[in-house]
């Protein structure tokens, strides 16, 4: 067969075409042959989950300071909602998951599993807010003590991030609604980590203002 048969060949055409399948590939891919390297949307992400890492490092490094000198002051008590928030934001990793596995497995209810994950982030900040004020009026100031500072200071921060990640959320969502991602690929797996890099990153901080 000549060269010149084989690129009238429709099996050759069809080969050209169809984009690489594999986690890697499509629109936030999570994988792909070359490695991260190779892929500037996850080079870009992991940088900036390391700035982030490096930021809470700090943070913990004066937490554990100022609490080891003189002037600490009381312990905060978690109140009980915040024990409710940690299961929505736990929760919203396993429809995030959800919403994947659709995707990979060309599954339909990518949108629902997505918007699902969605309503608890919401849900999420809201009851941040409601501990929050419901700490204020009780007369929990931030300056009462040193370490109300640090509660408010670290949660608050990790809400601003939260907030970042909605409205990532909100593009996503609009992509998947119009069909955006290509079915059998893992089109959210960007999203994703970094969702779960917040969730993670709750817990840690949960456990390092009440319990360590």
């Amino acid at each position: 067969m000549t060269a010149r048969t084989l690129e009238q060949s429709p099996v050759h055409h069809q080969g050209a075409d169809v984009p690489p399948a594999g986690p890697g590939a499509g629109d936030g891919g999570s994988g792909g042959g070359g490695g991260i390297l190779a892929d500037p949307a996850r080079l870009g992400l992991w940088l900036f989950l390391g700035t982030i890492t490096m930021l809470f490092i700090g943070f913990t490094s004066a937490y554990i300071a100022r609490r080891a000198s003189a002037g600490w002051g009381g312990e905060l008590t978690p109140p009980p909602l915040l024990w409710v928030n940690t299961l929505l934001l736990l929760a919203s990793s396993v429809t995030v998951e959800g919403a994947r596995r659709r995707l990979r497995r060309w599954q339909p209810g990518v949108a629902a599993w997505l918007g699902a994950t969605g309503a608890l982030g919401l849900l999420f900040v809201a009851g941040q807010v409601a501990v929050w004020r419901s700490l204020v009026a009780r007369g929990v100031l931030l300056a009462a003590s040193a370490h109300n500072s640090f509660f408010y200071l670290l949660t608050g921060l990790h809400v601003v991030h939260l907030l970042g990640a909605l409205v990532w959320f909100l593009v996503v969502l609009a992509k998947a609604r119009r069909l955006r991602y290509t079915p059998g690929q893992d089109g959210l797996g960007l999203f994703a980590t970094f969702w779960h890099f917040l969730g993670g990153l709750w817990v840690y901080l949960f456990l390092l203002l009440f319990v360590f």
